[in-house]
């Protein structure tokens, strides 16, 4: 009976983390230790991040490099045709990297972090309600641009051309 009301409860909370549109998507993780790191599982936020010790390499990479500036403009002048989901993880030295890049460009065009749903998954890309599943993630981390909820454009890992923050610029600028 103990075990049955756990599952109920973790399903009463987990039932919240996704609803029909991702923007109302509230900060809902699950916290596990793999080998000597902490990992966070669910719905996050930048301030889980830049906050916790434990993930010091999100403010440490935040110093290192500059935003596309016409990313930057654009991000600026369209701001209000899209959001963003973020999948990545809190293990991933790619996340570890790419993560922060992502952040300086919403820091310099002043996205609104409120249109930003940035989702953790564990080591097998998985993460709850199967959002991972819904969104086809295969590696992380993966930056997701809608427009209405409809996806317009991605950039996993790298991308094609190395720079995260044009390539994003380039799928913004084609949103009409």
């Amino acid at each position: 009976m103990r075990h049955f009301g756990l599952l109920l409860f973790f399903a009463v909370l987990l039932s919240g983390a996704c609803t029909s549109s991702h923007k109302s998507m509230k900060v809902n993780y699950l916290v596990s230790k793999d080998k000597d790191h902490k990992m966070l599982v669910g719905v996050i936020n930048r301030t889980l991040l830049a906050t916790d010790t434990a993930f010091g390499w999100f403010n440490e990479n935040s110093k290192y490099g500059q935003p596309d500036p016409i990313a930057v403009s654009i991000f600026q002048l369209e701001k209000r045709k899209f959001t963003m989901v973020v999948f990545g993880g809190t293990w991933c030295e790619d996340t570890q990297n790419l993560l922060p890049k992502f952040y300086q460009l919403v820091n310099a065009s002043g996205y609104p972090e409120s249109q930003i749903s940035l989702i953790a998954v564990d080591r097998k890309k998985q993460t709850i309600n199967d959002l991972n599943k819904r969104f086809n993630i295969i590696n992380v981390p993966t930056f997701i641009v809608l427009k209405e909820g409809k996806e317009v454009g991605r950039v996993v890992e790298y991308g094609k051309e190395g720079d995260i923050t044009k390539e994003l610029g380039k799928i913004v600028s084609g949103i009409k």
